[in-house]
C-alpha cells in the first residue's frame, strides 16, 4: 500500500512539517502525507492530504523516482507539488517550516524521506 510523501515548493522552497508522533517519530521533520486511498493517484491523494493536514491548496507535478520500504506493507512514494492557495497551518503536526535548497540539511529529517532530499533540492532551482 503506497503512502505518497508531498514535497510542496514555493518561492525556491520546500515545506518541513514536524511529527508530534508515533513518540520514536516526535520531534522529526518530514514531507507531509498520508496513506493513497483505493483507486486515488499519488498526486489526488497528496492534493487531499495536504489540504486535510495543512488546510491549504496544492496542485502535484510530479511523482518521484523511487520508493522507500515503510512497516510492511506501506511503501512511500514522493509527489512534487506547488503552493496554490493559502499558507500552510499544522493540525496533525506541531510546527511547519519553509526551507531553501541550502537549508534541507538544518533539520532532522525522518529517515525514510531522506533518499529523496537530493532530487527535491534539484527541483527548488
Amino acid at each position: 500500500m503506497d503512502v505518497v510523501g508531498v514535497a510542496i515548493r514555493s518561492q525556491g522552497r520546500l515545506l518541513a512539517a514536524r511529527r508530534t508522533s508515533p513518540p520514536a517519530h516526535a520531534g522529526r521533520w518530514e514531507l507531509p502525507g498520508g496513506k493513497v486511498a483505493a483507486g486515488e493517484s499519488l498526486e489526488r491523494a497528496g492534493e487531499r492530504e495536504v489540504r486535510e493536514e495543512l488546510g491549504c491548496r496544492v496542485t502535484g507535478v510530479a511523482v518521484l523516482p523511487g520508493r522507500v520500504p515503510l512497516v510492511w506493507p506501506l511503501v512511500l512514494r514522493v509527489v512534487v507539488a506547488d503552493l496554490v492557495e493559502g499558507e500552510p497551518v499544522p493540525h496533525e503536526h506541531d510546527a511547519v517550516r519553509w526551507l531553501a535548497a541550502d537549508q534541507l540539511e538544518e533539520v532532522a529529517w525522518l529517515e525514510a524521506d531522506r533518499p529523496f532530499l537530493d532530487t527535491v533540492r534539484g527541483w527548488l532551482r
